[in-house]
């Protein structure tokens, strides 16, 4: 799996850290999240895909390798 955000549609909630906060941080001077792992180990599969389903701006996604 990789993992995607698109930056232009983060607003900066941070709910992604909460999920997955070894897979995405966060740029405080830019306001948005920043990818720590694009390919995270699969076990980490289902934190990730609550962090997509959860962003309120729908700026994450996965994309199958």
């Amino acid at each position: 799996m990789r993992v995607v955000a698109d930056t232009g549609l983060c607003q900066g909630h941070q709910l992604c850290q909460g999920e997955a906060p070894d897979v995405f941080g966060f740029d405080a001077d830019a306001d948005v999240v920043v990818v720590l792992h694009e390919h995270p180990a699969e076990e980490r599969r289902p934190d990730v895909a609550a962090a997509v389903k959860y962003c309120p701006a729908f700026a994450l996604s996965i994309e199958e390798d």
